[in-house]
């Protein structure tokens, strides 16, 4: 198995959409298998999703971070976030993706990607965290309480048919993660 050393955290551009595309279908149909449809998981095209990387990239807003998870045959995880503005804000940033192949698992990279996430928004002046989960998704969630982060509320999902919830966790210091 190969570790966190074998594997290279950097921010993602454009370039990077077709590769970000193929993590993105592989891990959604690695990971949500009996939790989302499977019609909709088959139905998904990684050249569809690189479309919208590569619009996202181009378009970046100031505060937005995408990270690549590289290793020596491509990408094997990211994560993709955002400062948060406005009043009633649950944390100053939020990772609204992060996703590692099933191949890279146990490497520590998807630590790696949260810890560089963190380091990217604490330099822009966030102190504090957050992120939401599929509520049925045990092994991510033990994953981020492992990592520290506390529940605090749980969500409809939006856009999956009824009865799925999302779970928000957060790290209120932002330094628990950025080490």
């Amino acid at each position: 198995m190969e570790g966190l050393l074998d594997y290279a955290i950097v921010p993602a551009g454009p370039g990077d959409a077709a590769e970000l595309g193929r993590v993105h279908v592989k891990s959604w149909r690695e990971t949500y298998p009996g939790l989302l449809p499977q019609a909709y998981l088959a139905a998904m095209r990684p050249q569809v999703h690189a479309r919208r990387f590569y619009r996202e990239l181009i378009r970046a807003r100031e505060g937005d971070a995408v990270l690549l998870a590289e290793g020596a045959d491509g990408a094997v995880g990211y994560a993709a976030g955002v400062m948060l503005t406005g009043h009633g804000r649950a944390a100053d940033a939020e990772v609204h993706t992060l996703y590692v192949l099933r191949e890279a698992q146990g490497a520590g990279v998807g630590r790696a990607l949260l810890g560089a996430s963190a380091r990217v928004y604490r330099a822009r002046g966030a102190k504090s965290l957050m992120l939401f989960v599929l509520s049925g998704n045990t092994a991510a969630r033990g994953f981020y309480e492992h990592l520290g982060g506390e529940a605090f509320t749980e969500v409809p999902s939006k856009g999956w048919g009824e009865g799925l919830t999302e779970t928000a966790y957060r790290w209120k210091d932002i330094g628990q993660l950025a080490g």
